[in-house]
């Protein structure tokens, strides 16, 4: 799997000058890595991702964003539905849902800084391991960087703290996550992205009244974005390969994109 997966990169990459010459930035979430651009006056939108990782554990989100009203301001809700899947275990339903504010700092030619805050509300079931049976909250500070002609780059650092977390036998620790990572995007034509992220972080589980430990993960995921245009609608479809490095070595899956952009007039 890494290794058609690397292979897959490389021939997107030497393909990529082949391409039509005419190409734009598709403004939009990336699939592992938070874009800073808020939606535009009048815009929003739909976004589903599926992800099956080794094992056969897997995560299905839908998020809709709103500009309120303009730009300048961003809600949004994620709702999470996972499926766990390993040492006897099989329990499938809704995690915790994340409800988002972000503001759009700075929006200027080649540069985008947008910090978001979220309640994690307790809505997934803690006794399966789907949720944290308590208030969760979260900063995230994606920066977006054109670097050249056709290259654009990702930025997220972020932190969850959640107070009182709970594990499935009921004991209760405050725990801290912190994330991490960077993108890179060819805008290879008008329509096609070809995608690099690498995304890590540490989490702390609850192991026990107080007691936590630490877990970390990396991955590397090579992928690709492609726009469609209908009138005022934009549906962007994606594929992407996630890798594990490091402290998640052995780890592979598959990540899959869809999203719908329109105005409401």
């Amino acid at each position: 799997m890494k290794k058609l997966s690397f292979i897959a990169a490389m021939v997107m990459l030497s393909v990529a000058p082949a391409f039509s010459a005419e190409y734009r930035e598709i403004q939009d979430n990336s699939f592992l890595i938070e874009e800073a651009y808020n939606q535009e006056d009048g815009v929003i939108q739909h976004i589903f991702t599926y992800q099956h990782m080794k094992g056969d554990s897997s995560l299905f989100t839908f998020t809709q964003e709103w500009p309120v009203p303009k730009q300048d301001h961003q809600l949004s809700y994620t709702i999470p539905v996972e499926r766990i899947r390993g040492g006897g275990q099989d329990d499938t339903g809704f995690g915790d849902v994340a409800i988002n504010y972000r503001y759009q700092a700075v929006l200027k030619e080649g540069i985008a800084f947008a910090p978001r805050f979220s309640l994690i509300l307790p809505t997934g079931d803690e006794k399966k391991g789907l949720g944290t049976g308590t208030v969760g909250y979260q900063v995230n500070f994606p920066l977006s960087v054109k670097l050249a002609e056709r290259w654009v780059t990702h930025y997220n650092m972020g932190i969850t703290f959640t107070p009182d977390s709970k594990d499935a036998a009921g004991a209760k620790a405050d725990t801290v996550a912190t994330n991490y990572g960077a993108s890179a995007i060819f805008l290879a034509s008008k329509n096609l992205n070809l995608m690099l992220e690498i995304v890590g972080g540490t989490e702390q589980a609850v192991q026990g009244n107080g007691v936590t430990v630490d877990e970390h993960s990396l991955l590397v995921s090579p992928g690709l974005r492609y726009a469609i245009d209908i009138g005022k609608l934009q549906i962007v479809p994606g594929i992407a390969f996630p890798i594990g490095f490091g402290p998640s070595k052995g780890e592979y899956g598959a990540f899959a994109y869809l999203s719908f952009e329109h105005s409401l007039f």
